[in-house]
């Protein structure tokens, strides 16, 4: 695909990527520039040019915290960064739409950028996948909500303006994609951590209904009565919350009206960890998410978890999700000297406990099980700080499977297609968090982005990366990830407790042992429901 492919705004003109027979498109302006009196309102379409758009370049990062250039390799930050990414291997003579995966980064609603190297798509695109990424707002520029910008918004509501940009590049890829070989009928998106949630409040917003037909959540993907689901990257707020934040936001940066707001520029409202934090919320822990993320109350999210899965009122999308062996709390036994000696790690907004020592795991333990704790003790029991930490580990992930069996449950109970549940348990060579099976680190093998630079990959690695990348290719282009040469995945059943462990092996596994099971079913029935 050499010649100027036509879109809605312009002609633009794309270049090969390492292997020729792909093409790549980077740095696609999807929606107007947001600045000026744009700051806080819905995307605008693109500013339309004359002659062919040169798409050899990653747009600029959204603005973000400072020291998270790292996500973006160098790259500038502008409010001038509704851009988007496309990989494709079609070629006009061939004439088969090709199914599209858009990938949605994660960063806590925070950081991060389509652009980081991670995210290439030109592995994916040699599987016969049109792949897009993109940036989409994020902080407060992403997730402002006040009374004044709720009026002005001439629904009552305001916020989620990064979930809008989101919806935004759905609907550029329902307009434009053919022109690129990819299938406006057979879209899928995908997202890791908050891009994970992002995908999930996608698949419950009515202004996303028909623009995806299918759904990947990696990480995070919990029952709605989880305590974990409040600070994760699933984590919402109410409108009304959301507004009174936003109101003292704005004071503390001396914007009366928000003219004034508009106006400052854009380094002024960017913060560090400690200044965006909600610590309103209680989650049984420590840990508290973001305070700029997504807003309930409105046209872009009317419901939350429960009122939409019990009224199935979720969009009709078929879902891929599941959790990570060593995140959510979890470390591996090779790191419990390590994580010990650092003693209380820099912390960050959406950052979950770990607890190591005996003191702390009983302590937190009878902070989050109240009266539920003894019995918490005795299924996973501890007399020493290793063991306290094998202990806590073990409940962590216990939690996160069983969570997600559930979230499954009530997602299936009102859903008419199939859903798939995984368990990686792969450890990576890559990453700050070495021969760790952490938070992100299936990222490389589902892309098949073994880079040489990252990390000094094995055989092993790149056939784990071969069956990963082949099941969301297969997954992309049919709704199951099953196909020739993968070990079988079964969708997720009801009488069948089970989970697909994907990495170390591939297959079922059971969720947690009985008792365990039954305790944390009983546990999360004592919880509000979100």
């Amino acid at each position: 695909m050499h010649q100027p492919v036509k879109t809605e705004a312009g002609l633009v003109a794309g270049i090969p990527g390492r292997d020729r027979s792909v093409t790549v498109f980077r740095g696609i302006p999807y929606a107007a520039p947001p600045v000026g009196d744009l700051r806080w309102r819905p995307p605008r379409p693109p500013v339309p040019w004359t002659g062919v758009y040169k798409a050899d370049r990653f747009g600029p990062m959204c603005p973000q915290v400072p020291g998270s250039e790292l996500y973006g390799s160098g790259l500038p930050m502008s409010e001038d960064c509704l851009r988007l990414n496309v990989w494709t291997g079609a070629d006009s003579a061939d004439g088969q739409p090709r199914p599209v995966l858009v990938w949605i980064h994660g960063g806590g609603f925070r950081v991060g950028t389509g652009a980081t190297p991670r995210y290439d798509g030109e592995a994916l695109a040699r599987l016969g996948v049109v792949v897009v990424t993109f940036n989409y707002r994020l902080g407060a520029f992403g997730f402002l909500a006040t009374p004044e910008l709720s009026e002005e918004s001439g629904h009552h509501a305001s916020g989620n303006y990064g979930l809008l940009d989101q919806i935004a590049v759905l609907k550029w890829v329902q307009h434009n994609i053919a022109h690129f070989g990819g299938d406006p009928d057979r879209v899928t998106v995908s997202g890791q951590s908050a891009g994970a949630g992002s995908v999930n409040f996608l698949s419950m917003s009515p202004l996303a209904e028909g623009l995806f037909h299918r759904a990947v959540a990696q990480s995070h993907a919990r029952h709605f009565r989880d305590p974990e689901l409040r600070y994760l990257g699933t984590s919402y707020r109410t409108l009304a919350d959301a507004e009174a934040a936003g109101t003292r936001y704005a004071a503390e940066r001396g914007a009366r009206t928000l003219e004034r707001l508009r106006s400052l520029p854009w380094q002024r409202l960017v913060d560090g960890n400690a200044s965006v934090v909600d610590h309103a919320v209680e989650t049984g822990g420590p840990a508290k998410p973001p305070l700029f993320r997504p807003a309930v109350g409105g046209r872009v999210l009317p419901s939350g978890y429960a009122e939409t899965y019990t009224k199935g009122l979720q969009n009709k999308v078929g879902y891929l999700a599941g959790n990570n062996l060593d995140e959510s709390g979890a470390v591996p036994a090779t790191a419990f000297a390590e994580y010990r000696a650092a003693g209380r790690r820099t912390w960050r907004p959406g950052a979950p406990p770990v607890h190591l020592t005996l003191a702390d795991f009983v302590s937190a333990s009878r902070i989050k099980f109240g009266p539920m704790a003894e019995e918490f003790l005795r299924l996973y029991p501890a007399r020493t700080d290793d063991e306290a930490a094998h202990a806590h580990c073990a409940a962590v992930r216990d939690n996160a499977r069983i969570s997600t069996w559930l979230w499954a449950k009530d997602w299936s109970a009102r859903a008419s297609r199939p859903v798939y549940t995984y368990f990686w348990t792969y450890a990576s060579p890559a990453g700050h968090d070495t021969r760790r099976a952490s938070h992100g680190s299936e990222i490389d093998f589902v892309w098949g982005n073994l880079h040489p630079g990252r990390a000094e990959w094995t055989d092993e690695d790149h056939a784990v990366a071969e069956t990963m990348s082949g099941y969301w290719a297969n997954f992309a282009a049919t709704g199951d990830p099953n196909g020739p040469g993968l070990p079988h995945w079964p969708a997720w059943a009801q009488d069948t407790p089970s989970v697909m462990e994907v990495g170390d092996r591939f297959g079922p596994i059971p969720v947690a042992d009985p008792p365990r099971f039954d305790f944390w079913q009983r546990f999360f029935r004592t919880q509000p429901a979100w």
